[in-house]
């Protein structure tokens, strides 16, 4: 006999069969069991479309009557792009709700809940909570911060240099370790870099996976708009390309890049891109996790000013040397150890012949 534990992993693993595609909504995923087996299934797709109870629901039919519903999730009773999902459950003859966790959007926020017990409804909160948390911790920070979820990647060598003196950094890591990093680019709704990399590298910051897979808005952080018009980014028909920069920039360019489809938005009057006003555009625009693939620079910017939130490390076991080869953190270096940023729930996994280490800040 499957537990309630049981019901709700099923139903975290369809959630997350959609990892990267639902922003700004989170993951859900939803399963119907009426006395011990699945009845209907479901999982949300894609923002606009029916939620997970609803797929759930239309598998499952008349036999929802009396079933149980498993959802990762609290259901929405509110009238957005779609109808409320509480709404529906109750006309299904659903008797009981199991609920992973409770949704902290302000639309929501125990209202669906309470809208399922008052007409009824048996209802649970709290099944596997720990797990349906950390499945969409980037739409949990963004409701609550209004900023995206930001995931600092590294890739160097065992004493930190990210390419040699003259700037050639291929390839530090692996086949298998550059997968990974697809992979994460695939999980993300977007993906950030300095234009110092777009001039290095002239990257496509694009999906690259035999299984295929959604491609991230590119954003490249340019404070007087040096991105060339012939850069492979400025192509977006397979990608969409935001170009954050300052009133410093050349009008003729903004205007070229525009023509070209790039995106192009001005923080203010300052030297330096304002990276916290960046951050907040993008949760504007509903981006809910984003990459971070910068250089030195970029990626001590935004962790001096406490803007990241995870740290996926990938280590070559290599080492470069040289005072001249940049390092992956670049600005002011701090005079004590106490100010070293630390991380927390720390995993290390060995990718081939690289490591990742990956942590929260």
């Amino acid at each position: 006999m499957k537990t309630h534990e049981d019901w709700m992993l099923f139903a975290c693993q369809l959630a997350q069969s959609a990892e990267g595609q639902t922003a700004p909504n989170p993951m859900v995923g939803a399963v119907v069991v009426r006395d011990g087996c699945l009845v209907g299934s479901g999982a949300h797709l894609k923002a606009g479309t029916p939620h997970a109870e609803v797929h759930a629901l239309n598998m499952a039919g008349k036999n929802a009557v009396g079933a149980t519903i498993y959802v990762t999730l609290e259901p929405c009773n509110h009238h957005g792009r779609t109808p409320p999902c509480t709404e529906r459950i109750i006309a299904s003859g659903i008797k009981r709700v199991i609920v992973g966790s409770l949704d902290p959007d302000e639309k929501v926020a125990g209202r669906g809940i309470d809208q399922l017990k008052q007409a009824g409804l048996e209802v649970i909160v709290g099944v596997l909570e720990e797990r349906c948390f950390k499945m969409n911790e980037a739409y949990f920070h963004h409701r609550r911060t209004g900023k995206p979820w930001v995931t600092l990647k590294t890739a160097t060598t065992l004493d930190g240099k990210i390419a040699t003196a003259v700037g050639d950094s291929r390839w530090i890591t692996g086949e298998k370790a550059r997968e990974k990093v697809h992979e994460l680019r695939r999980s993300s709704d977007a993906i950030l870099v300095g234009v110092g990399t777009v001039l290095a590298d002239d990257p496509l910051l694009t999906t690259r996976l035999e299984a295929g897979g959604k491609n991230p808005i590119r954003v490249i952080i340019d404070s007087q708009l040096r991105t060339p018009l012939d850069a492979a980014i400025t192509d977006v028909e397979k990608a969409a390309t935001w170009i954050y920069t300052t009133d410093r920039h050349d009008p003729q360019v903004k205007q070229q890049l525009k023509e070209k489809g790039v995106r192009v938005v001005s923080t203010g009057a300052g030297s330096q891109v304002d990276l916290d006003i960046v951050l907040q555009d993008l949760g504007k625009q509903g981006i809910l996790s984003l990459l971070v693939e910068g250089g030195g620079r970029v990626n001590a910017s935004l962790l001096q000013e406490r803007r990241v939130q995870k740290v996926v490390a990938f280590i070559a076991p290599k080492l470069l040397g040289g005072k001249l080869s940049p390092t992956s953190v670049e600005g002011e270096s701090p005079f004590y150890m106490k100010d070293a940023i630390s991380l927390r729930d720390v995993t290390i996994t060995q990718i081939g012949e690289d490591f990742c280490i990956e942590g929260l800040i």
